[in-house]
């Protein structure tokens, strides 16, 4: 109990976050609840009701290694995003980067008509992303398999805006560019 309230509200945020985001993978994972998951955690394109999907979607992952770099991202750049924005600020922010996200990648998958759904917390990550490295350009980050060469986040969110719009418009399919597009720029 001692790790708990030690914790600052903010982290304790953060760690709700993180918390939903296990307990629907962990849905996930169970097959009977498939079709519940699939109709309300998945942003489909071709759905007939995408509002609450695309919201619920934000807390969607299905593989281990994306919940977990979702996570650890979170955690990383949600602390200084809360102490931006002040909690529930932060809250109503990462809701709101998670749909224009979500409505961005479903924009451009209509548009490209590629009926394929998308999931994930990628879209409101990114965003606390793009307003941390916005308020602060000149901080020094670096990527965890990578610790030895820091770069400045002004850095980052060039290299980042770069890739995520090439990933759109030459239709690379390993992520949603268009998500992350969507989440950068909203965070911006």
């Amino acid at each position: 109990m001692g790790y708990w309230t030690d914790l600052n509200d903010g982290k304790k945020l953060i760690v709700g976050l993180i918390a939903i985001n296990c307990i629907v993978f962990s849905l996930w994972q169970l097959r009977s609840l498939q079709p519940v998951m699939t109709k309300y955690f998945l942003s489909d394109p071709t759905a007939k009701k995408i509002g609450l999907p695309t919201l619920l979607s934000i807390f969607s992952h299905i593989a281990p290694f994306h919940v977990f770099c979702n996570m650890y991202v979170l955690w990383s750049f949600a602390d200084a995003a809360i102490h931006m924005f002040g909690k529930e600020q932060f809250l109503f922010f990462y809701m709101s980067a998670g749909m224009f996200a979500g409505i961005l990648s479903l924009m451009n998958k209509l548009a490209r008509g590629v009926h394929q759904p998308s999931l994930g917390a990628s879209g409101a990550i990114i965003g606390a992303l793009g307003a941390v490295c916005t308020a602060f350009p000149d901080s020094k980050l670096s990527i965890i398999f990578l610790p030895m060469y820091p770069f400045s986040a002004e850095s980052a969110l060039t290299a980042l805006l770069c890739f995520e719009s090439l990933g759109v418009l030459l239709k690379w399919r390993f992520f949603d560019h268009a998500a992350h597009l969507g989440g950068l720029l909203f965070g911006m």
